[in-house]
């Protein structure tokens, strides 16, 4: 393990271990790649024990051979006790798990094979603590929105008349691939299926999808019903483009709007609302201010130009205008009406106040912000302006 690796993930387990004493637990079991990379370095098939004191454990199904001292390879979970008392270690009477991803099979499994510890849950703690990052986590996604940036950038030039959406799309996934994006993009939850990201035109950005993301579209098949389904790029209408900024570990996220040719006024004036939120958030913005402020001052400029009945959607209206960004696209905080999340600095979210029109399409940017004392810090630094191909 390299020293910046060290230097890195060593505060971030004794931020776990404190947690495992604030929670009045024995141990935690960490089962997600998502934190075994946040935790290690690296991600394996199998589980990280840790105590509240002491290096944790790593008991590895997959893959053989990981060079790191703390491995102990194992092919079932009964193997542990054996392992631990030969380690010298005791069995957790008190155990917290990742209880909102780990399958109930897994777990009362892993509950049985363990002596049946009492368990609890430390799934939100551990996302709340990734939630403030590290000035190297920082640095990874203002890298990550450089990049993306170039790719943006490429846009006009992907674009050929008489394009679908599906076939501009390929070509900006392209670019992504050759430009470092590792393809997908990991997130957290149920109904969070995607690959690389989301192009909306013209009317597929009224289509209402199950997934939980700002808008839908009707896709190419049923089994993956969000964005693309093959619609014509026609003159007048809009484009959205919503593809990852997963060129880092740690990801920044962006969505800008092109037009085919010219661009309505409609189309105008929903893109001037939504650049005009940006900057009526980043002008009154302070630490700690709740989510849910920040939400509600963005309702109210929409309520202000006329634009209710078509912000976040028109069939399904989306009730939340950002979220954290970093190892998961969909981290905390959220900015919904009721979230009772405050903005700390350390923190990095994406904005994305956006706009559906009929017979037009979608409408509005996102932007992905760092936290600081003194303000916020934007990223994704490209062009906002409604462009035209």
């Amino acid at each position: 393990m390299n020293g910046l690796l060290l230097h890195e993930t060593g505060p971030r387990l004794e931020k776990v271990r404190q947690t495992i004493i604030k929670m009045q637990a024995d141990a935690c079991i960490i089962t997600t790649p998502v934190n075994h990379y946040w935790l290690c370095g690296f991600i394996f098939d199998g589980l990280l024990l840790l105590y509240p004191e002491g290096e944790p454990l790593l008991f590895v199904k997959r893959p053989a051979g990981i060079a790191d001292e703390r491995v102990k390879a194992i092919r079932k979970p009964e193997q542990i006790p054996d392992l631990l008392r030969q380690a010298g270690l005791p069995l957790p009477g008190r155990l917290l798990i990742e209880a909102d991803q780990l399958t109930f099979s897994a777990a009362t499994r892993l509950q049985a094979a363990l002596g049946m510890p009492e368990t609890g849950n430390i799934s939100g703690e551990l996302r709340k603590l990734r939630a403030i990052k590290s000035p190297y986590e920082l640095e990874q996604i203002r890298e990550s929105a450089r990049i993306h940036a170039e790719v943006y950038a490429l846009i006009p030039t992907l674009y050929r008349k008489g394009m679908t959406d599906l076939e501009l799309q390929i070509e900006i996934e392209r670019q992504m691939r050759l430009h470092g994006s590792a393809g997908i993009f990991r997130s957290f939850g149920e109904n969070m299926d995607i690959f690389m990201g989301s192009l909306l035109a013209g009317d597929n950005a009224q289509t209402a999808s199950p997934f939980d993301y700002a808008l839908g579209g009707a896709g190419i098949t049923p089994l993956l019903p969000l964005g693309a389904n093959g619609t014509q790029l026609t003159p007048g209408s809009t484009v959205m483009v919503d593809m990852a900024g997963n060129y880092r570990p740690w990801m920044d996220d962006m969505t800008r709007t092109y037009a085919i040719e010219y661009a309505p006024a409609d189309a105008l004036k929903a893109h001037q609302v939504s650049i005009d939120i940006h900057e009526a958030i980043i002008k009154s913005f302070r630490p700690g201010i709740p989510c849910s402020e920040l939400y509600l001052q963005a309702e109210e400029i929409v309520k202000e130009n006329g634009l209710t009945t078509c912000f976040m959607g028109t069939v399904q209206q989306a009730r939340f205008i950002g979220h954290g960004v970093g190892l998961e696209i969909n981290e905390p905080p959220v900015l919904t009406p009721r979230s009772k999340e405050i903005l700390e600095p350390g923190m990095a979210f994406a904005l994305e106040p956006k706009f559906v029109l009929p017979g037009i399409g979608a409408a509005g940017i996102e932007n992905t912000y760092i936290v600081h004392e003194e303000g916020l810090e934007k990223v994704t630094l490209f062009e906002e302006a409604l462009m035209c191909l």
